[in-house]
């Protein structure tokens, strides 16, 4: 994948946070209870986050060596945003959709995505070269 491709993905995930964020804030009111919207507020608030952080990651400086671990942060961004910030969107609407008892099953979805986000960091940390204090 190039960079192109990548900043494409940041600002396509950005615009469906956005249509989420609406959707919560308008049609999701009358059709969940409010802990269930904060839920859903949680998922697009890091939807939006990482949606950012794939577009960043195209403007980080980084060696040659360094490059395959910017893409393999946006990468983790990714699988970050489906699995925590959809399995979050989904336990926020199973019980509208009579899926309640599948929440057993999206529920340790959540922090596993959140662990792709911290290696994604982790990642994102670690395309940085190394160079003098001159260059910083």
């Amino acid at each position: 994948m190039n960079k192109r491709l990548y900043l494409r993905m940041g600002f396509i995930l950005l615009a469906l946070a956005v249509m989420l964020g609406a959707f919560g804030a308008h049609a999701l009111k009358s059709m969940v209870e409010g802990a269930q919207i904060k839920t859903f507020e949680t998922g697009v608030r890091y939807h939006f986050y990482h949606a950012f952080g794939i577009i960043i990651l195209q403007f980080v400086p980084s060696g040659i060596r360094y490059v395959n671990r910017t893409k393999w942060a946006a990468r983790f961004f990714l699988i970050g945003i489906i699995f925590f910030s959809g399995s979050l969107y989904f336990l926020s609407l199973a019980d509208h959709f009579g899926l309640g008892s599948l929440k057993i099953v999206a529920g340790p979805i959540t922090p596993i995505g959140g662990l792709f986000f911290i290696g994604g960091w982790i990642l994102a940390l670690l395309s940085i070269k190394g160079g003098s204090k001159k260059e910083i």
